[in-house]
């Protein structure tokens, strides 16, 4: 069965689309005989239709291949910076925060922070090594160290700046960000719904372990991104990410001479 059959709109827009391929082929049909009837020439007419529809294929592979394509790019190129723009306020209302709030629960944060201490000497390879560390990350989580009560009164109130971003269009066309908003979301889900968050069941701490292990992961993959787009766009705002960042002992806005 065609997607056509069962969809009473897409039936009405298939018969337009019809009628109006119709009437078209129709008009050059009248016009071509109305060149023949009037100037009798026949063959001439016929000559110049034969040569249209030649150019046909050519007149497809431009417009239809090439000046799409660039269409194509320049809009997805407008959306890529939205996007950005987008990830940019996240981290600065959210993100970055939330990295400096969960990083001591990680048994691994020398490790961490030895990975992740952005430079502004950094090049390529460096911003691909601390990517891949951030990806693969599976170090054990201990809760200890967090005050949970303090977390979950800090994600609560970022909860619905975490709902505007969800509805925000362009994030179709960037699923991993769209995951990492789900997994911060899913972290202040859980937190809301326990009412006592100390002395937990080993089960049930084991398993908020692994959902902020699956945020922090997410969080810090995508914020190396973040910061390499600041590095090639926009300098002065790697600067002072470079000097805030959380992977740091002592984090400071003061330039340095």
């Amino acid at each position: 069965m065609s997607r056509t059959s069962g969809d009473p709109r897409a039936r009405k827009e298939f018969r337009y689309l019809l009628l109006i391929g119709i009437a078209l082929v129709a008009i050059s049909a009248i016009a071509y005989a109305g060149s023949i009837l009037v100037f009798h020439t026949a063959r001439d007419t016929l000559y110049y239709l034969w040569i249209d529809l030649a150019f046909i294929p050519l007149e497809v592979l431009i417009v239809g291949v090439i000046v799409d394509r660039l269409i194509a790019r320049r809009a997805k190129g407008a959306i890529a910076q939205k996007l950005n723009m987008v990830i940019g306020a996240f981290f600065s209302e959210l993100g970055t925060p939330l990295l400096s709030r969960l990083l001591p629960a990680m048994r691994g944060a020398a490790e961490v922070r030895e990975q992740l201490h952005l430079k502004a000497s950094w090049k390529k390879e460096d911003f691909s090594r601390a990517f891949q560390f951030a990806r693969a990350f599976s170090g054990e989580v201990d809760l200890g160290p967090v005050d949970l009560y303090d977390l979950r009164t800090y994600m609560l109130v970022k909860r619905d700046f975490i709902l505007r971003l969800l509805e925000n269009p362009n994030l179709i066309e960037h699923d991993r960000f769209t995951d990492l908003l789900w997994a911060v979301m899913h972290v202040v889900d859980e937190l809301e719904a326990r009412p006592v968050l100390t002395d937990l069941v080993a089960s049930d701490e084991a398993h908020l372990q692994m959902d902020v292990r699956r945020a922090f992961c997410a969080l810090m993959a995508e914020w190396i991104l973040y910061v390499e787009h600041l590095k090639l766009n926009y300098p002065y705002l790697f600067s002072l990410v470079v000097r805030m960042h959380p992977f740091q002992e002592a984090p400071a806005a003061t330039v340095d001479a």
